[in-house]
């Protein structure tokens, strides 16, 4: 093994930040996880404390005395992933999330210049707001509205973005933004506000499953260890400032996804329409020729991904991949 590095996951009692917490304990590394748990969960990090190399930090980046407790200390990589997230979550975290994309990001970037770290700054496709693109590349600067129901969350993240790309050339910081798309895998809160973990809640409540809008927004998701390869990549092969697109590379609408689901467990599935609570996106996809281009490819397909996740949250998945399941999404389109 090479020199054994310290590394900072801010957010990382989150979803992809306790993943990323754990790979690098896992290859012998030093974590201390900053979360001051607004959506983050100790559970998430629970079994994390067994490692004398793991330390939890409950602070707010946006407080002004963040760096100076960090003073004495030095940083190989920085993860900052510190956001609020999840549609539901936009309008009543509306303020925490702009806080922690301005305040908070300007504080983690003054961390980074004292310990001349190299920084991953998880940014997402919400900047591209709802896109005429497709699929969105890098320089599509988007189609956002600045005063919309998702600004607060679309617009911070566009803002952190301009923090960092300043940072770059004013300071020569070694800094990347990754502009995640839809991602999931274990490690997601059951109470998560995103669709699959919602999906699969119900299903093991025994509820109908909740699709709002008609169900044809698509989306392509992406299995959490693919997004670590692809974040590591860039950490070590990308050029500071630049961004780099990774998610999924086939589209999938919410309704395909719920009977995806449907085809893989063994228990009943029944849906339900409702009006969408919140102005929707239609469509996602990734132009992911930057990240291709620094050797990555995604590995887990969605139903390989879903397979693996759904008996940790108590809805029972089926062996194997049915070869009927192809047919049931080109099926599920006309299915209203």
């Amino acid at each position: 093994m090479g020199k054994m590095k310290r590394v900072m996951v801010i957010g990382g009692a989150g979803f992809v930040g306790s993943n990323i917490c754990k790979y690098f304990l896992e290859k012998g590394h030093s974590v201390d996880c900053i979360d001051n748990f607004s959506t983050g969960r100790k559970a998430s990090i629970s079994s994390l404390h067994e490692s004398r190399s793991f330390r939890l930090m409950e602070i707010d980046i946006s407080d002004p005395g963040f760096v100076s407790e960090f003073k004495d200390e030095k940083y190989d990589e920085i993860f900052h992933l510190a956001c609020p997230t999840g549609v539901p979550n936009i309008l009543p975290m509306a303020e925490e999330m702009l806080v922690t994309c301005s305040t908070g990001t300007f504080n983690v970037l003054e961390l980074t210049k004292k310990c001349k770290s190299k920084l991953i700054f998880s940014s997402s496709a919400e900047v591209y707001g709802d896109p005429e693109i497709f699929p969105q590349p890098e320089t599509y600067n988007g189609n956002v509205d600045p005063v919309g129901p998702r600004s607060a969350y679309e617009e911070g993240k566009r803002f952190s973005e301009a923090l960092i790309a300043m940072y770059v050339n004013k300071y020569q910081i070694d800094a990347k933004i990754m502009r995640l798309f839809n991602t999931f895998g274990n490690g997601m809160s059951p109470d998560d506000t995103r669709v699959i973990p919602q999906f699969l809640k119900r299903i093991r409540l025994g509820q109908k499953i909740t699709i709002y809008g008609d169900g044809n927004q698509n989306r392509a998701h992406m299995h959490v260890q693919d997004l670590i390869r692809g974040m590591l990549l860039a950490l070590e092969r990308g050029a500071p400032g630049e961004v780099y697109n990774i998610g999924g590379s086939t589209q999938m609408t919410i309704k395909e996804l719920a009977f995806l689901i449907d085809s893989l467990t063994s228990m009943p599935v029944e849906i339900e329409f409702r009006p969408h609570f919140i102005e929707d996106h239609g469509g996602r996809l990734p132009n992911t020729t930057k990240i291709r281009g620094l050797g990555w490819s995604p590995r887990v397909t969605v139903a390989e991904g879903l397979l693996e996740m759904m008996p940790n949250y108590g809805v029972p998945a089926i062996d194997s991949i049915p070869p009927e399941t192809g047919e049931v999404l080109e099926l599920v389109s006309f299915i209203q």
